[in-house]
Formats: C-alpha cells, sequence, structure tokens
C-alpha cells in the first residue's frame, strides 16, 4: 500500500459535506435522511445505500454544544445583569434556563450531522480508509 495522496475522482468535498450533515442528509448523496430519530443515526442510506453504521461521534457533538451554548448563555446572563441590575432573580434565570435548553435541543443533532459529515470526507473510522493494523 503506497501513502500516495489521493486523486480527484477519490477526495471527498469536506464543504459539501459539512453542510449536508449540517443539514441531517447523508453526507455521501445529501438526499437520505441522516438520522432516524432525534440523534439515531441510520445504519445505510435510504437512497444511496452508504454504510453509516462506522460513524463514530461519541461525546463530541455534546461536548461542542456545551461549549457554544455556554459562551452566549454566559455572555447574556452578564449582559442582563449589567442592563437590569435590579430585576427579580427568577426572570433571568427562567428565561436564560429556557434559552440553553432550546438551543441545545436545535445544535446537538445539527453537530452530530456535521461530525459525522467531517469522518466521511476524511474517510474516518470505516468510511473508506486504510485501516492501520498496529
Amino acid at each position: 500500500m503506497t501513502d500516495l495522496p489521493l486523486t480527484l475522482e477519490e477526495r471527498r468535498p469536506l464543504g459539501r459535506s459539512l453542510r449536508r450533515g449540517l443539514r441531517g442528509r447523508c453526507p455521501a448523496c445529501g438526499k437520505g435522511a441522516l438520522f432516524r430519530a432525534y440523534l439515531k443515526v441510520v445504519d445505510h442510506c435510504q437512497a444511496c445505500g452508504e454504510d453509516l453504521s462506522h460513524q463514530r461521534a461519541d461525546d463530541a457533538p455534546a461536548y461542542f454544544t456545551i461549549a457554544i451554548v455556554g459562551h452566549f448563555i454566559v455572555a447574556g446572563v452578564l449582559a442582563s445583569e449589567w442592563i437590569a441590575p435590579d430585576s427579580p432573580f427568577w426572570i433571568p434565570a427562567l428565561i436564560w434556563s429556557a434559552l440553553a435548553l432550546a438551543s441545545s435541543l436545535i445544535l446537538l443533532p445539527r453537530i452530530k450531522g456535521l461530525l459525522i459529515g467531517l469522518q466521511w470526507a476524511n474517510r474516518m473510522h470505516g468510511f473508506g480508509g486504510v485501516e492501520k493494523a498496529l
């Protein structure tokens, strides 16, 4: 096996794969659904038959979601404390908690799809790459 770079036909476009994953579509064809439930990835694409069971997103989507949501929620809490320092505690606590929950639920499957698209485009974890034996 040689370590030659992939030819143009063998390359998988990263940007297109990321966009398709972000939309919850198969990174290979963009037509089939990536998820069969909220975060359950389909084993095979219904449109093109691509095997998606190899994906290994694991804890990365949750980590990135927490990092993104945490940044704007903390900034918002600090800003609301600066804008309305005399407001009752429960009002901003309720607003920012609801916003944190809603944004986490919206972002989590999109980030997971994005990471699956990244894995597919880079041929990671059985998506067409060469497995090296130790």
